[in-house]
């Protein structure tokens, strides 16, 4: 007869935990994104790429790079810059140090869609999930979210 270990289930109030976290998953990121798009006629990934861009030396990354960073697919990537690409967002540039690779570089237009987007989507953030939350929360929260993305990196 094989012992194997009992399963451990999780409690009550970390079940409640979870559960809310899950909710929070979905429900802040479409509630961002729908504040965003109204605000800007921006998605939040379209924010996200704007973001890294904007604060990469240059204003430009590797498609690698910035797939890296952003936990995405290449692919998935390619078709977003595509699309970014097509509204004057974005531009691709082949990168002549190499000639392997390309670049992702912030245009002109894509600059000043993130400069006029990061107002309103500051106080968005703000309002969605800092305000009530006290300095003491505050540590505590991100030093516990530094452990879990050290635990799941």
């Amino acid at each position: 007869m094989s012992s194997t270990p009992a399963v451990p289930w999780l409690e009550e109030s970390e079940m409640e935990l979870w559960r809310a976290w899950l909710r929070v998953q979905t429900d802040l990121p479409a509630a961002m994104g729908r504040a965003l798009h109204a605000d800007s006629e921006l998605s939040l990934q379209d924010f996200e790429t704007l973001v890294r861009l904007s604060e990469a030396e240059e204003g430009r990354l590797r498609v690698s790079a910035l797939a890296e960073q952003m936990h995405w697919e290449r692919s998935r990537l390619s078709h977003h810059l595509r699309r970014m690409g097509g509204r004057g967002l974005v531009e691709k540039v082949e990168c002549a140090e190499d000639g392997r690779g390309a670049f992702v570089v912030l245009t002109d237009a894509g600059r000043e869609a993130l400069e006029g987007a990061a107002p309103d989507h500051v106080r968005t953030v703000r309002r969605l999930f800092f305000d009530g939350m006290g300095e003491a929360e505050r540590e505590v929260l991100t030093s516990f979210l530094r452990r879990v993305v050290e635990r799941t990196s």
